[in-house]
């Protein structure tokens, strides 16, 4: 029997918009395993974001289920949601959501020291290395390349070492060859350290990158869309 480290089930987010409904998500049945990289494509408003946030504990359905690694997220209480995605998802977001007045190595280390805890110094140095961000880790968000910058992102993500990475468009504000680059490195960070990647693109040359690519458009996963990259 597979196992899924990500599951969802009839998942629904239905919005009420003036006097309509918004179907965000209408039926989603979206698996993913451990240590894989699957990318998920669509267009802007197709529902991507929105299957992003609900495997991630930032909102919750209408309907259906979320499981992560055996755990239904359904009925969690706010707090106990944020638990878990301190302890189980690294986010990495397309604006990359530094603090601009701490260091880039200050950074990495502040979620782990707000869930109180202890640092692996010896991990935070490899994930400098791997990431090439030794020499910048003094230095403040402002005054890094927006490459760098994401790269910060994703060492931050992966630092407190979290089950799975969720990435929300992390290429978007890069140019092509930087884009390739970061993803390049998040995928070998992930790898070098079992961690599971959902990453959401409309760029089809990013999620080539992936081990596998789901479509999803106007809310749904298009039937015969899920494939090898």
């Amino acid at each position: 029997m597979e196992s899924w480290i990500v599951e969802t089930r009839g998942l629904k987010k239905y919005y009420k918009q003036g006097g309509n409904t918004v179907k965000a998500l209408d039926g989603v049945d979206f698996r993913v395993k451990e240590q894989e990289f699957v990318a998920i494509i669509g267009k802007s408003g197709s529902g991507k974001s929105t299957l992003l946030h609900m495997v991630g504990g930032l909102d919750t359905p209408t309907e259906g289920e979320v499981i992560v690694s055996g755990r239904s997220l359904n009925g969690l209480t706010k707090e106990e949601l944020a638990i878990f995605r301190r302890r189980k998802v690294g986010f990495i977001f397309q604006n990359y959501n530094l603090v601009p007045d701490l260091t880039i190595y200050e950074n990495i280390v502040l979620p782990i020291e707000l869930d109180g805890k202890r640092i692996d110094y010896g991990f935070v140095e490899e994930l400098l290395d791997v990431l090439k961000l030794t020499e910048k880790r003094e230095a403040f968000p402002g005054n890094l390349s927006g490459g760098q910058q994401q790269r910060a992102a994703i060492a931050r993500a992966v630092a407190s070492k979290p089950a799975i990475i969720l990435a929300d468009e992390p290429t978007g504000n890069l140019d092509t060859a930087s884009g390739h680059d970061v993803l390049g490195l998040l995928k070998a960070a992930a790898k070098q350290f079992q961690q599971t990647i959902v990453l959401i693109t409309h760029d089809q040359d990013i999620a080539q990158l992936a081990d596998r690519i789901v479509c999803i458009e106007d809310g749904r996963l298009k039937k015969g869309s899920d494939f090898h990259a």
